[in-house]
């Protein structure tokens, strides 16, 4: 008797997999019978369908919380936004005051600005007005 069309209808209707439904030995002809998933369903409360539990360790609720790399969130680094932050400003400042010196020493205080040579605008400033006096 074979009867993979009425275990894929059973599969469908309780939404499980194949291999976890079992017809009952006894009760093959009234399962053979059934054509509709109300059918099916009044087989499975008689207890002539069975469906078997889910087996191995995992819980199918921790399989739908499953972290993959498109759920993967990094916070930018805070170092690298003040980093940013600082060189930009002393760019800028660097830029306004850049009239009055060579090529060489806007190049010098570039590198200076990147290698992070300077703490802050003022402390930056303090180093120029100790050079130029």
């Amino acid at each position: 008797m074979n009867l993979k069309k009425k275990k894929a209808l059973a599969a469908r209707t309780f939404g499980v997999g194949e291999s976890r439904i079992k017809f009952m030995e006894p009760r093959l002809n009234e399962i053979k019978e059934a054509l509709t998933k109300q059918d099916m369903k009044d087989l499975h409360k008689d207890g002539a369908i069975v469906i078997v539990p889910i087996k191995g360790r995992k819980k199918l609720e921790n399989r739908k919380k499953r972290r993959s790399t498109g759920n993967v969130r990094k916070k930018v680094n805070r170092r690298k936004k003040e980093y940013v932050a600082l060189t930009r400003r002393l760019r800028k400042h660097l830029k306004e005051i850049s009239g009055k010196m060579t090529k060489k020493e806007k190049e010098d205080y570039r590198k200076k600005i990147r290698n992070r040579f300077f703490t802050s605008k003022s402390d930056f400033k303090n180093y120029i007005g100790g050079i130029k006096k």
